[in-house]
């Protein structure tokens, strides 16, 4: 009834309000130390009642947590050498920061970033657990090289326009490639991402990404994002003058 809704919302919003962003997106490196973040959305007061563990995730495999933090110190998991590992916790900041000391390539994984909130103020409430968006670490001598080209191709056919934004040649194949309005919203409806794609012999990766929009918004303005390791950028789809030819 009434109050099993009214704790759903509740539940949900302290979900929504619990947000693990991660950066940078990856790490390409095959000595020193690697260094990835983990920064809360939340109100300080919550911030400082988190429980952080992080997780790797290699390929094909499930993920496994390598430590938690308990008491302000970290915990190492069994079959995790400790010394490798530090955590920081940057409350001015709502961040905890993972170092892995002297990379080796058995840590080439994804890590993941897991913060719990404790339900110590509602004993009604359940514990809300949440994933980060994630780092990949990724071990190779070769460094990261930035996109060789990036642009917006538009199409309109009939009562709808085509925006395709090419990301092209770029190393690691780790991107992530966004829409936004005006506004600064990201946009999710009528929008298609491509897989990444190896475009050259020399391990050079490119990337499309589609938005489709009604012909009555051809004045607005929408934004292609994309953020790499070795730069973000945004394009406007305003003053485009490259038609995409489409077979229909």
């Amino acid at each position: 009834g009434f109050w099993y809704l009214l704790l759903c919302i509740l539940v949900f919003q302290r979900i929504t309000a619990l947000v693990g962003l991660q950066s940078p997106i990856s790490i390409t490196k095959s000595q020193r130390s690697a260094r990835m973040i983990c920064e809360i959305k939340i109100s300080e007061a919550m911030f400082e009642g988190l429980s952080i563990h992080w997780y790797q995730q290699k390929e094909g495999r499930a993920p496994e947590r390598i430590l938690y933090v308990s008491e302000g110190k970290p915990v190492v998991e069994t079959g995790f050498t400790a010394n490798r590992y530090m955590v920081e916790k940057v409350s001015s900041q709502k961040r905890f920061i993972l170092t892995i000391k002297d990379v080796i390539p058995d840590d080439a994984a994804t890590y993941y970033c897991q913060e719990i909130l404790l339900s110590t103020v509602r004993p009604w409430d359940a514990d809300i657990k949440v994933f980060g968006s994630g780092t990949k670490l990724i071990v190779s001598s070769k460094g990261h090289s930035p996109p060789a080209n990036s642009e917006i191709l538009k199409k309109e056919h009939e009562n709808q326009i085509t925006y395709v934004c090419l990301v092209e040649k770029f190393y690691p194949e780790v991107i992530r490639v966004t829409w936004t309005d005006e506004n600064n919203e990201e946009v999710t409806d009528s929008v298609v991402k491509g897989d990444t794609w190896k475009a050259t012999e020399n391990e050079e990766y490119s990337i499309g990404s589609w938005l489709t929009v009604p012909v009555k918004n051809k004045d607005k303005k929408y934004y292609c994002k994309y953020e790499h390791e070795s730069q973000d950028r945004s394009l406007p789809t305003r003053g485009i003058y490259k038609i995409l030819r489409v077979i229909y």
